[in-house]
């Protein structure tokens, strides 16, 4: 399984519009094969600060998350209500077994820009 979350900030006189951008860019998401789920979260310190939840089942299809058209449609009105940059953050579980113990090992990568170097690093979650 996939996990993406992402931090973004919208500006003030923006909010409205990007309710509706993430609620279309939800809904849309969660009707792809694929997707376990998929949301955004309000902070409730800070009214335009939101958090991108996501599962997938395979890393296949949240790659194929990223060619659709409702995808292209929110990149592209992205840059108009973004205060800042998006922070995101991608795990991926694995069960692994041996005979004495049962454990799932998590990957994170953490992607700042476009440009920033990927980062992985395991963790083990009991």
């Amino acid at each position: 399984m996939i996990i993406v979350h992402g931090v973004l900030r919208v500006f003030e006189n923006q909010r409205s519009r990007a309710l509706v951008l993430m609620q279309d860019m939800a809904t849309a998401s969660q009707l792809e094969a694929g997707c376990v789920s998929y949301e955004f979260y309000a902070s409730l310190t800070n009214p335009c600060q939101f958090l991108l939840f996501q599962e997938w089942a395979s890393v296949d299809a949240l790659q194929d998350h990223f060619q659709t058209a409702h995808m292209e449609i929110f990149l592209e009105q992205l840059p108009d209500i973004l205060d800042g940059e998006i922070v995101t953050r991608r795990y991926e579980v694995r069960q692994q077994q041996d005979r004495s113990t049962t454990s799932d090992e998590v990957d994170v990568e953490s992607e700042r820009a476009p440009s920033a170097p990927e980062v992985s690093v395991p963790k083990i979650i009991h």
